[in-house]
């Protein structure tokens, strides 16, 4: 099983969980980020983590390539 797999599979758990204690999905997703955030800080650069935000924000439409893809 890949990581991104396990992750997936984790969340989704997460998120079955958080409905079961009568918490949204969007609710579930916020703490989420929050944690992973608390995770990335613990051996990463606040700059770092701006960046790869940055960067995944930038690329959220998953139709369009990433901005350093050539055609």
């Amino acid at each position: 099983m890949s990581v991104y797999t396990l992750a997936k599979k984790i969340v989704q758990e997460g998120i079955d969980q958080g409905q079961q204690a009568g918490y949204g999905e969007q609710e579930m997703a916020r703490a989420l980020m929050a944690e992973v955030l608390n995770v990335y800080r613990r051996e990463r650069s606040l700059v770092d983590i701006a960046h790869e935000l940055n960067f995944l924000a930038d690329n959220l439409d998953e139709d369009i390539d990433y901005a350093f893809m050539r055609p």
